[in-house]
Order: structure tokens, then C-alpha cells, then sequence
């Protein structure tokens, strides 16, 4: 295992024991808010997908999705509240955050980076997912790494760690490369398909969802060496350490379950994405026994 991937697996340790404080407590802030609401609103996203989007009927799942419903039964269990109504609230990403730091959505269940930058606003839970940055390319292009796109045009999603990254690699290294911003994975798979751009760039198990559900999926491919090394987790209200807990405590039992690999298996085999090494890892270290 490389160093970066051990400096991360021990920054979640250490998350996970700063996080055991919570334990004292019985309630927060967001909890309170959603028991007198008598409702939790889970935030969700039209495409990223398997994580969080819309079917045909417009109704949102995934497996980001999946592991919320699952921390609603915690949720209800710890407030004695059965018949708690579950309210799915759309973001995106210029919305999520500061929806969750108002308190208008409790859980935001969808692709989020945890970066530091966001810690400052909104707390996240266990890791749940590992991504790299890539690009999805038509096949009929010669484009293989990011240099390659010398004096052509790449998508890169509006307020995204990806469009950060792209565009600091782009000035280092001093590229030709024309930057168009989309507002949302399904924008930038359409300026690709439509020949607006050359490249579409974000987290790449994200590319591999939208691939799967393009009309002739073989006629791209995801390319190009790992840019970044991120994990995704759910979002919630900062310092709602009550709430955060039984989220974690969620992640922790689904893992040592086994259901946490399970739900990776219903939604990642059929875009043919195996559970990869690391992901593996870190499952196993966020099932902290009870």
C-alpha cells in the first residue's frame, strides 16, 4: 500500500476516535430538528451515477441512496419515531453544501469529496467510496492523458474538486486546453456526445456510470493516468455529532455485515467496476465494532 493511501487510511482512524465523543451525548441540533419536524430530508443528486439519480419515473436511487435509507432506520430506532417521513430534497453542486449547513437537508447521500476546504462547512462521515480523476473520451480520439488535449476543449464540472484540479494541472504545465463549465455530470456527457469538447473530466467511477448509460457505451472509454486519490462520505450539519454517529454507526455495522459490500456489488457490477484493493481496505477499517 502507497504512503498517500496509509496517510489516508490513518486520518480515518483518526476521524473515527475523535468521532467516539459523540457517544455521551443523546441529541444535536439536527436531530432535534428532525424530530419535531417528524420528517429527515435526504439530499440527492439527478446523475451521479450508481451513486444518486433519477429513474425513468423520476424517482432517486442508487447506492449512495441505498446506504441513506438504511441510516433512516438507525435514525428512527434512536428516536423511538417509526413513522418518520423521509423528504428527498434535489441538489447539486453549488447548492449541496450550503443546504446542509442551513438545515434544509439533513443527509446529503449522493458523490461528495471530502476535502478540507468543505470540513469548514459541513461534517462527513466515514469514507463509503474511494475515486480517482480521470477522463472519458470518444473513442475515436487520440487522446490518452490530460497533455493531450493540447489545443482542444475539456468539460469540467462548476464548483467540483476535478474542475479545481484539471485547472491547476492545465496552468502548471502551462496547456492549451479551452475549459468549458457544465453544471452537472449529465451536461458534460452531453458536450462530449455532441462533440462540444474534446474530454469530460471528473471522478472517474462517475464516468464509468454515465459510460454505461450512453446510447453505444463502447464508443468511449475512461483514459488517462489517476489524477487525485479522493473519498466520498455523507454530508451533514457541522457539529451535529449525534447525527454524524448514528451515520457512522450505519457505515460501521453495514461493513462488518457484510451488506456494505453486498449494496457495492448490486450497483457497481453491472458497469463492470470490481471492488478495488484499497475500497476493501477501507471497509474493513471503518467496521468498528459496536
Amino acid at each position: 500500500m502507497n504512503t498517500r493511501v496509509s496517510l489516508l487510511l490513518a486520518s480515518f482512524t483518526l476521524s473515527m476516535l475523535a468521532a467516539s465523543a459523540a457517544e455521551a451525548q443523546s441529541s444535536d441540533g439536527a436531530l432535534d430538528r428532525i424530530r419535531s419536524r417528524g420528517a429527515i430530508s435526504i439530499g440527492y443528486r439527478d446523475s451521479s451515477i450508481p451513486f444518486s439519480y433519477v429513474d425513468a419515473q423520476g424517482k432517486p436511487l442508487g447506492y449512495s441512496t441505498d446506504i441513506c435509507l438504511e441510516v433512516v432506520q438507525t435514525v428512527k430506532a434512536a428516536l423511538g419515531l417509526n413513522d418518520l417521513q423521509v423528504k428527498m430534497v434535489p441538489v447539486n453542486l453549488q447548492n449541496r453544501i450550503p443546504l446542509v449547513a442551513n438545515g434544509t437537508v439533513d443527509i446529503s447521500c449522493e458523490s461528495a469529496v471530502n476535502t478540507i476546504g468543505r470540513q469548514s462547512q459541513v461534517d462527513f462521515s466515514y469514507p463509503f467510496f474511494i475515486s480517482q480523476t480521470r477522463l472519458l473520451v470518444k473513442n475515436k480520439s487520440s487522446i490518452t492523458e490530460l497533455k493531450d488535449l493540447d489545443g482542444k476543449a475539456i468539460a469540467l464540472p462548476i464548483n467540483s474538486v476535478p474542475e479545481r484540479l484539471i485547472k491547476s494541472i492545465i496552468e502548471k504545465d502551462k496547456l492549451n486546453v479551452r475549459v468549458v463549465p457544465v453544471k452537472d455530470n449529465a451536461e458534460g456527457f452531453l458536450a462530449l456526445s455532441t462533440d462540444r469538447v474534446d474530454a469530460f473530466s471528473t471522478d472517474d467511477i462517475l464516468l464509468f456510470g454515465l459510460r454505461s448509460k450512453a446510447p453505444t457505451p463502447s464508443d468511449y472509454s475512461v483514459v488517462g493516468a489517476p489524477l487525485s486519490y479522493d473519498s466520498y462520505g455523507l454530508l451533514v450539519q457541522k457539529n451535529s455529532t449525534v447525527l454524524l454517529s448514528l451515520v457512522n454507526a450505519t457505515l460501521s455495522r453495514m461493513s462488518r455485515d457484510g451488506r456494505l459490500e453486498k449494496l457495492y456489488a448490486k450497483w457497481f457490477a453491472p458497469i463492470d467496476v470490481p471492488l478495488s484493493p484499497v475500497l476493501a481496505t477501507v471497509m474493513k477499517v471503518i467496521a468498528i465494532p459496536e
